[in-house]
């Protein structure tokens, strides 16, 4: 698996991550599955949601597999590089959004009201300048994020509308579960009218 990694490192470095994913995406296979799997089910099993869930960043759909499995059918993706490879795995579309599109607001809309967002592999991809919009712009939609990476980064921030609750680890990937400060308010604003 180590080589698999060091393999899709350097292509970032060579090529660019958003290059990688143009070419390679189509095919793309999370080396970590394992990881990812075990990590989210026990993330899922914390939140108590039964509702509306985001597989943002979707790749082939291993994080949608899982909350299948976890008894979650209503289930939305997004992924502009890996649509295909994710209708191929899971029978489910993709909508084909970028990171810069969800920080202008695009979800920002009526049926974008998510109780989870489960970005996997992906968030620390996005450049930091970036970073603090996007992550605005989603706790306004969604009452958790669960980000899963395989480093430190990203850092969210309770600026950003953002309270961690838990960390796990399994074989040095990381899974985070964030509560939104900002989805609460709009809740409570939206039946104060």
């Amino acid at each position: 698996m180590k080589r698999t990694d060091e393999k899709i490192s350097d292509k970032y470095r060579a090529m660019g991550v958003e290059k990688f994913y143009r070419q390679e995406g189509s095919t793309y296979r999370n080396p970590h599955e394992f990881a990812i799997r075990d990590l989210l089910m026990r993330a899922l099993s914390k939140i108590d949601t039964s509702g509306h869930m985001l597989d943002l960043a979707c790749g082939s759909g291993e994080s949608t597999l899982v909350m299948e499995q976890c008894g979650f059918w209503q289930i939305d993706a997004i992924d502009p590089y890996t649509h295909e490879a994710y209708r191929e795995r899971t029978g489910r579309k993709a909508a084909e959004l970028t990171f810069e599109q969800i920080a202008d607001g695009c979800l920002c809309l009526p049926g974008h009201e998510y109780d989870a967002i489960v970005c996997s592999f992906a968030m620390h991809l996005v450049d930091e300048s970036r970073l603090p919009k996007l992550c605005y712009q989603l706790s306004t939609v969604s009452d958790h994020l669960i980000v899963i990476t395989p480093i430190k980064r990203p850092e969210v921030r309770a600026e950003w509308g953002w309270s961690m609750e838990s960390e796990t680890m399994k074989h040095r990937v990381r899974c985070r579960i964030y509560r939104s400060s900002n989805r609460q308010k709009i809740t409570e604003d939206a039946e104060k009218e």
